[in-house]
């Protein structure tokens, strides 16, 4: 099982957040499965034009599976992670100015889902299997103590330690399947 740190992710926070502290990011991890393959399942056609708004989903393929990063502000690949982790698994972290979350999943089964800023009330048929490493990320938070880390970075690397899945930054920068989101809900 990978160790990942939130030092490991920090690029990829920072990525997706904008110089006043605002985020935007949402990003699934997938096991074992081809980008094509995690476009299809969500309903994406890789290469489909960008329309519109340019709202888009990126399949970047890197060791151990596939890692999705959505372009837009629906919540896409976090919502699909069910239908990702048939016969796999799939981390799913959508840290926007509306929520901060993160879910497991493992044969199209939710095994826990919490708030970023909420532990305690995680839910899952199996909500402590990742007990040990939410600790050992510093991410048992409840919102109200003083002087805590940001836990996007963490939650990107429990991501990475529960599927097993790796995004180096170099593998960012690589080509990536890209399709269009513009045709599903909500921006139908």
């Amino acid at each position: 099982m990978s160790k990942a740190m939130a030092a490991t992710y920090e690029w990829l926070y920072q990525e997706f957040t904008d110089g006043v502290g605002e985020t935007w990011l949402c990003v699934s991890f997938v096991q074992d499965m081809s980008p094509e393959e995690a476009l299809r399942r969500i309903g994406v056609i890789p290469g489909s034009p960008l329309v519109g708004d340019g709202f888009g989903v990126a399949a970047c393929r890197t060791r151990g599976g596939t890692v999705l990063i959505e372009d837009g502000w629906a919540g896409i690949v976090y919502d699909k992670s069910d239908l990702l982790s048939e016969g796999s698994s799939a981390a799913a972290v959508q840290v926007t100015i509306n929520r901060a979350d993160f879910a497991f999943y493992e044969g199209g089964r939710l095994i826990t889902t919490f708030g970023l800023y909420g532990y305690r009330y995680r839910e899952g048929t199996d909500p402590d299997r990742l007990a040990a490493d939410v600790v050992e990320l510093g991410m048992v938070i409840d919102g109200d103590e003083p002087g805590f880390d940001e836990p996007t970075s963490a939650a990107l690397a429990l991501a990475e330690r529960a599927t097993g899945v790796h995004l180096p930054r170099a593998g960012y920068g690589r080509t990536a399947l890209v399709g269009s989101t513009e045709h599903l809900y909500p921006y139908v």
